[in-house]
């Protein structure tokens, strides 16, 4: 069944080549076609499209649908094009008049658009949680590990002394930016779109106000041709959002590599996290890292993807965006994997302690060394001339004694601001209407 063929007339290739995955993909779509589907149908009745008996025969095909879906029930068969038709369908043979009545307008430009919104919300608040999660345990860790000096590094070359504290937290704070960007995706979707129609409304009475009250949006997207624009951006909204995400997911996990590696041996992970190697008994690899940096290294390509897709539309539809839809959603699932596996497995990381003990680091000193200098009365400059000179001719000798100093200064980490800020930026856009539940 198809919502826009009058006749079956449609080659089968075409037909195959057109629909794509979108039986698939329209799963996970099909609990928020429903939602709203109710909306439109209470609108009907408002504006005297449909009656109270209508109402409320469609209300219960409707909810029977959704726990259907809920239960693992509800499937897309070949003969349907898409979630749209299949669930029009079973209301049509349920329902009869009724059901061919649910389509009144709307079409299934809008109907999309809705509820594809509808699913990026509550996507974006699951991101939300999974991430917090991850900074809570980046938290504790910085917490727990805030004395524990660490070499710090730029250019790959030893800089100046860090902690465990600092690397630690440093992601966490690095995570409410990606948060931020996730509450910038959710306002762009919290506009309704539902009423804009093939994208130059209807000729119907219809109440985009309630519906918009109906389905939790914030507000209307009134022009209804900007409604169909949005078709592709709000997908690429999120695709940066989860492209923030995974940069910082990708280079923890880059860290975590390096770190790991036997010259450095900062962190080690108990065998049950890690892998071996067919031929080498000695092997403990981090596969899970670099298979998490990879993946997030692709999500961070979609949003680049995305443009190319749209790079040279008109405004209205076109089917080169029924192209978001699958790539969105499997990068959705991606980073929402990659946050859970990243967030077990780095709750079992083992960092070496006295790191800075070994006589190659001695010169990750060299500036505390000048600052105690200057602290004495010399001038910057001669400080720093005096180092290097000193560094240069062997005779640099780190003043053991600022250890306590520098584990001092280095272990302020404001977890307490940090923590505040995480918050504040959490409470933003989290709630959702009821109905999505």
């Amino acid at each position: 069944m198809k919502l826009w063929n009058k006749k079956d007339l449609l080659n089968k290739k075409i037909e195959k080549f057109t629909i794509g995955e979108d039986r698939i993909n329209d799963l996970y779509l099909a609990k928020y076609d429903v939602i709203a589907s109710l909306a439109h149908a209470k609108m009907l009745k408002k504006v005297s499209i449909i009656n109270s008996k209508e109402l409320k025969a469609l209300e219960y095909e409707l909810i029977k649908i959704k726990k259907d879906i809920k239960d693992g029930k509800f499937e897309i068969e070949n003969k349907f094009e898409d979630v749209h038709s299949k669930i029009e369908s079973i209301l049509t043979e349920k329902l009869g008049e009724a059901g061919k009545k649910i389509h009144t307008g709307r079409s299934r430009n809008d109907q999309v658009l809705v509820a594809t919104q509808l699913y990026l919300k509550d996507e974006i608040n699951k991101i939300k949680s999974l991430t917090k999660e991850l900074f809570n345990v980046l938290i504790d860790l910085s917490k727990k590990n805030k004395d524990h000096l660490l070499p710090g590094y730029t250019h790959l070359q030893v800089a100046m002394p860090s902690s465990f504290g600092l690397w630690f937290s440093a992601y966490a704070e690095s995570l409410i930016d990606d948060v931020m960007y996730l509450n910038t995706a959710f306002k762009i979707n919290d506009q309704n779109p539902l009423g804009s129609a093939a994208g130059y409304g209807s000729s119907f009475n219809i109440d985009r106000d309630f519906t918009t009250k109906e389905l939790g949006f914030k507000e209307l997207k009134y022009n209804v041709v900007s409604s169909q624009m949005n078709r592709g951006k709000v997908e690429k909204s999120v695709a940066i959002a989860i492209g923030s995400i995974a940069s910082t997911l990708s280079k923890l996990s880059s860290d975590i590599c390096f770190y790991m590696s036997q010259e450095l041996n900062f962190i080690s992970f108990p065998e049950d996290v890690t892998t071996g190697s067919s031929i080498m008994p000695h092997k403990k690899n981090p596969d899970v890292f670099e298979l998490i940096r990879g993946k997030c290294n692709m999500i961070q390509s979609l949003a680049n993807e995305f443009n190319h897709i749209s790079l040279n539309l008109f405004s209205g539809y076109h089917r080169d965006l029924q192209l978001f839809k699958g790539k969105i959603i499997e990068s959705i699932n991606e980073i929402k994997n990659c946050l859970e596996i990243i967030c077990f497995t780095i709750q079992k990381i083992k960092i070496r302690k006295n790191i800075l003990n070994d006589d190659k680091y001695k010169y990750i000193y060299s500036v505390e060394n000048l600052n105690n200098l200057v602290n004495n009365g010399m001038a910057f400059r001669d400080a720093y001339l005096k180092i290097s000179d000193d560094i240069k001719k062997n005779n640099f000798i780190p003043n053991k004694k600022l250890d306590h100093t520098l584990k001092g200064s280095l272990g302020n980490l404001c977890l307490k601001e940090i923590k505040l800020k995480m918050e504040k930026t959490m409470k933003l856009n989290l709630s959702l209407s009821i109905l999505v539940s």
